[in-house]
């Protein structure tokens, strides 16, 4: 098994109590880079793995499938933590990784932990509230929306579709014992107040 765990922030108390529980289960910890070194550190020893910050599409995969072959002995047979600076599912390196894997190991499973993501850092340090809507991206034109407290999603998955979105996961009460994940044809006609969904073009 492989997990891809948030670190958050970048300040080693800010990790979760579930982050410290699994950097002191896995069998090795892998980070890619100083960063997440230093945030990893105080709970345990780490292998630090190379990510070059490069637009050089042939050196990332090298280095890729480089990372691969050290951390697929461990999957394998064990726990593998890969631990990475905010949260593994926002604009990470993460999913890339497990394609590679995928392609060469396809038993290894995967799954990810959130971190505290820089979005919700950013406001705590900057002294803001983030009510209304708003927009993160990394790039001119984002592909895909989060909405939360989607009252109505299959009206709203609807209104979507008439924007060029295609693909849809709604996730209600999110962590509770009775969360429930819908995707696509099987929103519900109502959801719960604590409900996200996400929508991709």
């Amino acid at each position: 098994m492989l997990i891809g765990l948030g670190l958050g922030p970048g300040n080693p108390e800010l990790l979760t109590l579930r982050a410290v529980r699994l950097l002191r289960e896995a069998d090795m910890v892998f980070v890619p880079g100083r960063i997440s070194y230093n945030l990893v550190a105080p709970y345990r020893n780490a292998m630090i793995l190379k990510f070059p910050m490069t637009d050089d599409e042939s050196l990332i995969r090298k280095c890729l499938l480089e990372n691969a072959e050290k951390i697929a002995p461990v999957a394998q047979n064990g726990l593998a933590v890969f631990g990475i600076l905010g949260d593994p599912n926002f604009f990470s390196t993460f999913s890339r990784l497990c394609s590679i894997l995928a392609e060469k190991y396809p038993t290894i499973q995967y799954r990810t932990e959130p971190g505290i993501s820089a979005i919700t850092a950013f406001a705590a340090v900057a002294g803001i509230s983030l009510n209304g809507g708003f927009i993160v991206s990394d790039g001119p034109d984002p592909d895909s929306r989060i909405l939360l407290k989607v009252k109505h999603p299959k009206e709203k998955a609807d209104e979507l579709r008439r924007e060029g979105y295609r693909e849809f996961v709604l996730v209600e009460r999110m962590y509770f014992a009775d969360m429930k994940v819908y995707r696509n044809d099987d929103l519900p006609e109502k959801s719960d107040y604590l409900s996200v969904m996400y929508a991709r073009h």
